[in-house]
Order: structure tokens, then C-alpha cells, then sequence
């Protein structure tokens, strides 16, 4: 296997790897342990940015090249819907983080909550879709 067919593999063990490490980092500020959510957030954006650029580096490296989705029927319905919304959520999210990660290392304490109910979970769903996308067009169909 060559390194530019393992991406995706990768690509979708980096975005599971941010997903446990949003878990952790939502449990953790629930249960009031803000040095380890600070860790585990932090973590993520790291691990997420990995990723965006192992994503763009394959995109680049297959110059485009989609892989195109085998199932039919509902399925592929579901993944279609599932993939658009990804694809959108993904492109709004990133401004997202940037500032509420910002807000939280300026200590604007209130409003880094504020944005985070908003970031937090559209930021966890663009992790889970994109390990199912992966799932969907690598392993499944």
C-alpha cells in the first residue's frame, strides 16, 4: 500500500482520535476538571489540524480524484445527505474553533462558553461523519 492510499486510513484515525478527545474534553469541563479540558480541547484542534492537512496533501496527491460510492438505494440516499452536510458543516466550522479557541487563551471566559455551545457540537458531528464518510467509501460498501 503507498502512502497516498493510506490517507484516508489515516485521515480517518486522526478524526477518531479528535472525537475521543472532544468526548474527554466535554466530560472533563462538565465534571469541572478545566486543566484537562483545556488539554483535550487543545489536543483536538491540534489532531484536527493534522488532518486537515493529510486531507488536503491526498486531495493534492490524487489531483481531486473523488472516490466515488458503491451503494444504492436508501443508502445511498443516507450517505449523500450525510456527506453534504459534512461538507458544509466542515467548511463553517473551521472559523469556529479559531474563535473559540481564541476567546478561551484571551480568558473571555463567558463568551468562549457561548461560542463553544455552538462550536462544540457542530464540531462533533463533522468528526463523527467524517470517520463514517470513511467507513461508507473504504469499509462498508
Amino acid at each position: 500500500m503507498t502512502f497516498t492510499e493510506a490517507l484516508p486510513s489515516i485521515n480517518a484515525g486522526l478524526n477518531g482520535l479528535a472525537t475521543i478527545l472532544l468526548t474527554l474534553g466535554y466530560i472533563f469541563i462538565r465534571s469541572g476538571r478545566e486543566q484537562q479540558h483545556r488539554t483535550c480541547m487543545v489536543s483536538a484542534f491540534i489532531v484536527s489540524a493534522i488532518f486537515l492537512f493529510f486531507y488536503l496533501l491526498h486531495k493534492y496527491l490524487v489531483q481531486g480524484v473523488h472516490t466515488p460510492f458503491a451503494g444504492e438505494g436508501f443508502w445511498k440516499s443516507f450517505y449523500y445527505a450525510m456527506l453534504i452536510s459534512h461538507i458544509i458543516l466542515a467548511m463553517i466550522i473551521v472559523p469556529l474553533i479559531l474563535m473559540t479557541l481564541s476567546l478561551a487563551i484571551r480568558g473571555k471566559r463567558e463568551t468562549h462558553k457561548k461560542w463553544a455551545r455552538w462550536t462544540f457540537p457542530i464540531w462533533y458531528y463533522v468528526s463523527v461523519t467524517g470517520v463514517l464518510v470513511y467507513f461508507f467509501l473504504y469499509q462498508w460498501f
